[in-house]
């Protein structure tokens, strides 16, 4: 699941044909990703004979910090399409929480999300729908393009992250925090309760937490590709899925993310609730964010153009 750094970081490097335009449903079966996907569920799994009020609520606070803003706001509009620029320390808090919920490296994660913008539902889009629901949701992470690959994808689409030490630390440590976040709810749990609490902060805390943002993340890259409306052509099968959007903390816009992707601001109507734009501002209130794209008439020309401009929302600037 993981390589280590090599090579160019050079932004004009490519990729051989063979990694560009290969199926990666070709690739190999990656164990090391089936076992820690599978473990999470397997383990997940004891969650009703451990139940505690304390240890959910750590669950539900873990999964807004690791999955809305580790891996929504950290991951994806912050490393992945520079949505906003911040501090280098607060940067590097939501890269860690973004490791925390447990989808993999984040450069792994950037490349492969940067290529699926690329070729969108197209081939050698990673997790198109196109080639069956379940690759889209889970399948396509058991594939494993093997590490020669992934050092020309790091490469090709994620030269600034290798020129980043502490996300290259991060990209080769990623699980070291998984350990150390166990321990911490084992010890915190054992403070609060004894034996009985420690189990349910791990079990809550750690892989019922997991397995409840894995597939709230996931439904973006299935469900709302296959399902919902379209408020701009962008020639692919991004939609607007509302309750993904409820449920990942305003990423299921998903077709206004394609439509715009470096905008950080992902619900266009009001009614599209973004809390993950929410908290960007917030930071930009606390004078902890700048250069915050959220204004469509700023973007570039290039811009898919909308479907129903009347019932889109102009939001002020902030």
């Amino acid at each position: 699941m993981n390589i280590e750094d090599s090579g160019s970081t050079s932004a004009d490097a490519s990729p051989p044909a063979a990694v560009e335009n290969a199926k990666v449903t070709d690739s190999v079966f990656s164990w090391p990703a089936a076992i820690w996907i599978g473990g999470c569920h397997v383990f997940a799994l004891a969650a009703p004979f451990c139940f505690t009020v304390e240890a959910a609520v750590v669950a539900v606070v873990l999964s807004w910090l690791t999955g809305g803003l580790g891996i929504c706001v950290g991951f994806h509009r912050l490393l992945t399409h520079s949505g906003f620029q911040t501090y280098a320390p607060v940067r590097g808090a939501l890269a860690v929480l973004g490791c925390l919920a447990g989808e993999g490296p984040p450069i792994m994660w950037v490349a492969a999300h940067r290529r699926h913008h690329q070729f969108s539902d197209q081939p050698g889009d990673p997790h198109s729908p196109r080639d069956g629901f379940w690759w889209s949701h889970v399948l396509w992470m058991l594939s494993s393009p093997g590490s020669n690959d992934w050092a020309e994808q790091y490469r090709k689409y994620a030269p600034d992250l290798l020129r980043d030490p502490l996300i290259r630390f991060l990209n080769r440590r990623w699980l070291w925090l998984h350990a150390t976040a166990g321990l911490l709810l084992l010890a915190g749990g054992w403070i609060g309760g004894g034996w009985p609490m420690a189990i349910s902060f791990v079990v809550y805390g750690l892989f019922v937490r997991l397995v409840y943002v894995f597939h709230i993340t996931w439904l973006v890259n299935s469900a709302s590709h296959r399902w919902g409306y379209q408020t701009y052509e962008t020639g692919d099968d991004s939609r607007n899925l509302w309750w993904v959007g409820l449920l990942a903390y305003g990423e299921g816009w998903h077709n206004n993310h394609h439509a715009h992707p470096r905008l950080a601001r992902h619900g266009h109507r009001w009614w599209e609730i973004d809390t993950n734009y929410w908290f960007i501002l917030l930071l930009k209130k606390l004078g902890l964010a700048w250069n915050v794209a959220d204004q469509i008439d700023h973007l570039d020309a290039t811009s898919a153009k909308p479907q129903h401009p009347e019932l889109l929302e102009t939001t002020p600037g902030t």
